[in-house]
């Protein structure tokens, strides 16, 4: 047992020094592995859960870091350096975070403010690579650090979570939270005095602080398990082809009235997944009106649909969005039109009777091939 001190001690050193004169390989391998992983989910979802089992076996060890490092130290007598152990958690860091990029730079809504989240996760991957500021201006800041590395499994677990156990995105949301609090919860004691009564409510403050934070931030968190990529409003579908017509961006107050509006939405989702989605109506950032779908991932994984709002307000006029949110209150993806004052009529024609707003059932097309989808 003794004769294996130098040899794995002598292994792990070189690894360390090799890591560390190609930082960038571990980055470019992190985010190969994430792309992979990315197109995988839309054809060979297992491989994607395997690379997924791996991005939480590396957060496994960081979790259980003093006891691997005591087994290892009692089974076979090697102490690891903490310079090993400083640089695998930059390794786990530096992987998650280019690992999780591609699935979040491909659902992020950029004239949201989701991307604030994302180009966060941008911010923490590049600081991962620069040994200087991650060891000598992050890593010091224990609090600082402690938000940092519970973003990153936040991340992570947000990814991972839809791949391997199929649940919503709602589901996926409130795990990866509590997960993420529940494995920061040491790191979290270290920041408080020992020996005070009021250190355990002041920690569950803290947690239930950040947890209702996060919940009330959740249009900001793009959805990495569902991918919007289509999304038209139209005054006429296909139906068919299940395809919409021409695509429009500004209209009349009568056409408007006349003809009504088709919002037509095509959404991707792991193989698997069950989700409810919603298209909301917006009038000058007002809600007027909510429709609610089913969709689910597939064999297939396509899934195309519509929804024909054909009763306006007496006066539409001004800016509308058309909202793709998901039962948690995620953002997948908007649209914006605006509608515009109406050429004046003559008076011998008499005006539209404008009934009270209604939603109209939307068709859907749950068996859509993925080819089609596109």
């Amino acid at each position: 047992m003794i004769s294996l001190r130098p040899a794995m001690l002598g292994h792990a050193t070189r690894l360390v020094d090799f890591a560390k004169r190609h930082p960038g390989l571990i980055a470019i391998f992190g985010f190969l592995s994430g792309l992979a992983s990315f197109f995988l989910v839309e054809r060979k979802e297992s491989l994607a859960q395997v690379i997924a089992l791996i991005m939480l076996a590396g957060w496994a060890w960081l979790l259980l870091e003093n006891w691997l490092r005591t087994g290892i130290m009692k089974r076979f007598g090697v102490e690891m350096p903490p310079a090993v152990m400083r640089y695998v958690t930059q390794l786990v860091h530096q992987e998650s975070l280019f690992f999780t990029l591609p699935f979040f730079l491909a659902v992020t809504t950029w004239d949201h403010g989701q991307v604030g989240f994302t180009l966060l996760l941008v911010g923490c991957a590049l600081v991962s690579l620069v040994d200087p500021i991650y060891y000598k201006w992050l890593a010091p800041r224990r609090s600082l650090f402690l938000a940092y590395h519970a973003l990153t499994l936040f991340a992570v677990l947000l990814v991972v979570i839809p791949l391997i156990f199929h649940l919503s995105t709602g589901q996926s949301l409130w795990l990866a939270l509590a997960l993420a609090l529940l494995f920061s919860l040491p790191s979290l004691r270290g920041l408080l005095p020992n020996g005070y009564w009021w250190r355990i409510p002041v920690l569950v403050l803290m947690l239930i602080t950040m947890a209702v934070g996060t919940w009330m931030a959740r249009e900001w968190i793009p959805p990495a398990a569902l991918r919007l990529t289509g999304i038209t409003l139209s005054q006429h579908v296909d139906r068919e082809k299940r395809e919409p017509g021409n695509s429009i961006e500004q209209i009349t107050a009568s056409r408007l009235h006349q003809e009504g509006l088709y919002a037509w939405t095509s959404v991707r989702a792991p193989r698997g997944l069950r989700e409810k989605i919603h298209h909301v109506w917006l009038m000058d950032g007002k809600e007027k009106d909510r429709i609610t779908l089913d969709i689910s991932g597939g064999r297939d994984k396509g899934y195309r649909a519509w929804t024909h709002k054909s009763n306006f307000p007496a006066d539409p006029v001004g800016q509308w969005q058309v909202r793709v949110i998901t039962d948690s209150g995620q953002l997948v993806g908007l649209t914006r039109f605006t509608v515009t004052e109406s050429s004046p009529q003559p008076a011998s024609l008499t005006e539209p009777q404008i009934t009270p707003e209604k939603i109209m059932v939307p068709e859907q097309t749950e068996e859509t091939s993925l080819e089609e989808s596109l």
